[in-house]
């Protein structure tokens, strides 16, 4: 079988669709190669959150090119928030990556694979997330430990942070769902369970105000309308 290799940058939220990514690959028929030249297919999965950041891909990048060069079949993909962020800057700078996507498409990430290696390099940017990554599979390293993303996105408008930019506005996830997903890991067999999210402190605050929306939509349909809900 065809393997892979993931190498992460940057916070927990993105080892976590590292573990996604993996999860899907392997959903897919692949596995994990033990190092990066060995692999068939190369995800790195960027941060932007530092100037330094983008220095590390591009270097990574530069190395990979060598191996790519030998191995015409392997096939390297950028995600992540750098990918986000740079979009056709990525191909530019750096013209052997097959598949570039973002943070709101992980779960297209095998599909994206398949269609380059069909068709040719893809990029694939989408302004909001096709669904709540934690409806996919996951391939984690430790068996005791997970993480349980709550929410993903910041509605703050901080002059010094790209977040909101690259990871979209803020969506928490129904608590039910969050129950379910830490009672399943704990059959599992999992012992710690770290909370993950942009903004965990606004956690709850989207479902709120959609609630307020439709009790005030109901009551008065005029009353529905967000200016009436800024207080």
């Amino acid at each position: 079988p065809r393997s892979y290799f993931i190498r992460t940058f940057g916070c927990q939220m993105n080892e976590h669709d590292s573990e996604r990514i993996a999860g899907l690959l392997e959903a897919d028929g692949l596995t994990a190669a033990p190092a990066l030249a060995d692999a068939d297919v190369v995800v790195l999965n960027t941060c932007c959150i530092r100037e330094n950041a983008d220095n590390k891909l591009y270097s990574q990048l530069g190395d990979i090119k060598a191996l790519k060069a030998a191995r015409p079949d392997m096939q390297i993909a950028v995600a992540g928030c750098l990918a986000q962020k740079d979009r056709d800057v990525v191909r530019r700078r750096a013209p052997h990556v097959d598949v570039v996507f973002g943070t709101h498409n992980v779960g297209r990430a095998s599909e994206l694979l398949r269609h380059a290696r069909l068709t040719g390099p893809v990029t694939e940017i989408l302004e909001e997330s096709e669904q709540f990554p934690s409806a996919l599979p996951v391939r984690r390293d430790l068996g005791h430990a997970a993480w349980v993303t709550t929410q993903i996105g910041c509605d703050n408008s901080c002059a010094f942070c790209i977040v909101p930019a690259v990871r979209g506005r803020e969506i928490s996830r129904p608590f039910g769902e969050l129950v379910d997903e830490v009672a399943a890991l704990a059959r599992d067999g999992v012992t710690e369970v770290t909370l993950l999210g942009q903004n965990v402190n606004s956690y709850g605050r989207d479902i709120t105000l959609t609630l307020r929306r439709r009790a005030a939509a109901d009551a008065d349909p005029a009353a529905g309308d967000p200016a009436h809900l800024a207080g």
